[in-house]
């Protein structure tokens, strides 16, 4: 029965004047509110070392206030969520799920289906058709035993039924993969096509469903000819919406371009979201349905639609689709499924759902030759249910064509088979590493009889602004290709982050891998490069939050079986331009931390790249765009000898000049303990005789192989920081390459005391790194490969230097 609600008063004034707040609407509403959010927060937390999505705490969060739990008190649910408040609430959470299916429909990439392939199409198709057909028995069994659904037309409750059962979520899948770092590998890619293919025919049967369910139980029989005009009417606003205001909204995106960025045409872009789900619902078909068409029409390749996420986005998935979660799960009474009966019914839903969807994938990924533990954790992957299908059991309960214990069994069906999908997946499918355990981690190696062998650098990106300087970097170390193959592996590093959501950072994945079309600029250029430059290069995407994107990194490394990563360092030269008063721009020190753990845990050779404007401003950099002049800083030490090791690389190319300035020390001393907590050196003990024979040895080698071709000088190391920075003073040198110094030798004993602004760049680094010091080069600090001491790194130093 509708609840009158004509006589609700918005605010009250106040407790010092009588007025109880929780009589009224609006500071109800925000308690409420507050409530939903407060607890969603919190169950979120507490499954997230089960690395379970979002939406399973925000509709858990639903149930328990509702009379599931909380609400069977009369106090709170009374007080709380009053019957007159609950249209409120529910009006509330319908405009936060009109605008949030806007942003499905503005980030689902129809072009992106039709290029996902025959295996994704096959596979959605299978996920669909078989649990769609065990719906049917379902259904029968549910209105044979449900007391009060045998009432319902056949037609409807079996569409709702088979909908509920045979849809994937898209949003909650793309953060499961991306939450098991398989998003952007073959089977994530397979999974989020055939979801997405998957997303599109869910929105059609429940189109079809809606149109269907036109005669309710104790309503007005209505004609079956009203469902055919409903279906046709939907079918032409779709035709409608795609022929006439696709085109449009491709014209008003330009425009808002063109007129730098104006206001207008978002508010317009909003308006024509309401506008949408008006006509839809004026129709006979859901609101939504309207709002999600028209984000199709929205173009995806410009800046248009992603600065309509970034104003929606937050206020929509923040604080008003949880409110939605809230109402439906004030909708579900779990007390309603009583008796062994009732229960048996859910148990043979769950398996029903799970097995169909397992099962048919599962095929159709076999006969596609997939490995049979990749098609199975596929199976569990489609299987991800969520919001999408939240929203159709609220419909079918708006409808009346599901009835109470009907709806809380498939919201516990929802619920449970998101659940397992992330611990399964985990446990069935462990991608194992590729190729053998190799040798060659480090770039200075000890068989002079492998010096020919391809050497793999796998560089790392944050974005095209770090594009030229490894550009750069590669040239240079390129050297000449014919004595030394280079293969290089680009590696772009995207942020996962719980504001996007997870469409959005699938589309991103997908967009941001420089191989597409979307980055042409950037792919181009590095395949370009490969070709002109005799260098084998390929690319790849890590999308991840950048407390684990360093697991990331390393992986990649052990698997191209790379001998030396570099990372970009986390700041850059901002505005200010290049030069010694150019400003430094902090990308964020959270890319600090994914460097230090690299550093920290990388199977082979690190290199740390500064870049002060090494690569210049043009991003399309051509084979001979190197360095001109590179020094190497030599003090002594594994990190030191493979700096040098690189510089012997560099020195091949013709277009390099390479200088080695090593600094000599009068006497080994003894460092004391403890040294500044900034600084970080190993802690393992090395044999101070045996490292000087092989400093000498590396230095010797490298003068007999360069000779003629680099500069090489000795100083005394009287003053190493006031020397270190008057060459980084001198504009002669556009790249300089510096051990990290993890085994700090007496020359540099006086720096290990001074307080580091980045302790991880190790002493000599720190000082080329710091601001204030007027250094103008760009810096490279090297870290070699060592057994047993890459996991190693303390903050004291051993006192047998």
């Amino acid at each position: 029965m509708a609840v009158n609600i004509t006589s609700t008063i918005t605010s009250s004034n106040g407790t010092w004047q009588g007025d109880n707040p929780l009589h009224y609407a609006f500071p109800l509403l925000i308690l409420q509110t507050l409530l939903v959010l407060l607890l969603s927060r919190f169950l979120a937390f507490l499954l997230k070392p089960l690395r379970q999505p979002k939406v399973i705490a925000e509709i858990v969060a639903g149930i328990l206030l509702g009379p599931s739990a909380l609400s069977r008190s009369q106090s709170f649910s009374h007080h709380v969520f009053p019957s007159w408040s609950l249209p409120i609430l529910e009006s509330v959470a319908s405009i936060g799920l009109l605008f949030f299916l806007f942003l499905v429909g503005l980030e689902l990439d129809l072009s992106s289906i039709r290029r996902s392939g025959r295996k994704a199409l096959a596979v959605a198709t299978a996920g669909i058709t078989l649990p769609f057909v065990c719906a049917v028995g379902v259904a029968f069994v549910i209105r044979k035993t449900v007391k009060g659904d045998d009432q319902i037309s056949y037609g409807p409750f079996l569409v709702f039924i088979g909908v509920a059962l045979s849809i994937t979520a898209f949003p909650v899948l793309a953060r499961i993969l991306a939450e098991l770092k398989l998003l952007t590998t073959p089977i994530g890619e397979t999974a989020m096509a055939a979801a997405a293919f998957n997303d599109v025919a869910a929105w059609v049967l429940l189109a079809l469903a809606v149109a269907l369910s036109g005669n309710v139980p104790g309503g007005a029989h209505k004609s079956p000819l009203i469902s055919v005009w409903v279906l046709l009417c939907g079918v032409a606003f779709v035709v409608f919406m795609m022929a006439v205001v696709r085109p449009a909204m491709t014209r008003i995106s330009k425009r808002w371009s063109g007129s730098g960025e104006s206001e207008t045409y978002i508010c317009l872009t909003l308006a024509g979201v309401l506008a949408a789900g008006f006509v839809t619902d004026l129709i006979g078909v859901h609101a939504i349905f309207g709002a999600f068409v028209f984000g199709l029409t929205i173009p995806k390749e410009d800046e248009f639609s992603g600065r309509l996420i970034e104003r929606i986005e937050d206020f929509v998935s923040l604080l008003l689709l949880p409110l939605y979660f809230a109402s439906s799960g004030l909708k579900t009474n779990v007390a309603k499924i009583r008796g062994a009966e009732a229960w048996g019914l859910l148990a043979l839903v769950i398996a029903t759902a799970c097995s169909g969807k397992i099962l048919g994938t599962f095929t159709v990924a076999v006969l596609n030759n997939m490995p049979a533990t990749e098609a199975l954790a596929l199976g569990f992957l489609m299987n991800t249910k969520g919001l999408v299908e939240l929203i159709v059991l609220n419909i079918g309960k708006e409808r009346k064509v599901l009835n109470d214990e009907t709806f809380a069994i498939l919201v516990l069906m929802a619920v449970f088979t998101t659940f397992i999908t992330t611990p399964t997946v985990m446990a069935i499918y462990k991608p194992a590493r590729r190729g053998k355990p190799y040798m060659h981690r480090k770039l200075q190696i000890a068989s002079p009889g492998n010096k020919h062998e391809e050497v793999r650098i796998l560089a790392c990106l944050h974005g095209p602004a770090n594009v030229p300087s490894i550009f750069s970097l590669v040239e240079t170390i390129r050297g000449e290709t014919k004595r030394y193959p280079l293969a290089l592996y680009i590696m772009h590093l995207v942020e996962l982050t719980e504001r996007s959501s997870s469409i959005v950072m699938a589309l991103r994945a997908r967009k941001s891998r420089l191989c597409r079309e979307t980055q042409n600029r950037v792919a181009g250029a590095f395949e370009a490069y490969g070709q002109l430059g005799g260098v084998r290069v390929r690319t790849f995407t890590a999308v991840s939050a950048l407390g684990s994107m360093h697991e990331d990194v390393c992986s990649v490394a052990e698997e191209k079986r790379v001998a030396m990563v570099v990372l970009p360092f986390h700041k850059r030269v901002g505005g200010g331009g290049e030069g010694r008063d150019c400003e430094m721009e902090n990308v964020g020190n959270a890319w600090r931390s994914v460097n230090h753990r690299v550093i920290r845990e990388a199977p082979c050779s690190v290199g740390v790249l500064m870049d002060r404007g090494l690569g210049g401003d043009n991003q399309d950099r051509r084979p001979g765009d190197a360095p001109r002049r590179v020094c190497v800083l030599f003090f002594g030490g594994p990190d030191d000898r493979e700096a040098l090791e690189l510089a012997g690389r560099m020195a091949e190319h013709p277009a390099v000049k390479v200088d080695v300035v090593r600094f000599v020390g009068s006497k080994a001393i003894e460092l004391q303990l403890p040294l500044k907590k900034s600084h970080s050196f190993s802690n393992s003990a090395i044999d101070l005789a045996r490292e000087m024979e092989l400093d000498d040895a590396t230095v010797e080698e490298f003068r007999e192989k360069t000779q003629g071709v680099a500069g090489y000088e000795e100083k005394p190391a009287n003053n190493v920081e006031a020397s270190v920075i008057e060459i980084g003073r001198k504009r002669d040198y556009e790249l300089m390459v510096v051990g990290r110094g993890r085994f700090p030798t007496d020359m540099v004993a006086d720096l290990a005391y001074r307080s580091a602004e980045h302790g991880e760049l190790g002493p000599v680094g720190d000082i080329l790194a710091s601001t204030g010091h007027g250094i103008v080069s760009s810096t490279l600090v090297v870290q070699q490969y060592r057994p047993f001491a890459n996991g190693e790194d303390s903050n004291s130093a051993s006192n047998s230097i």
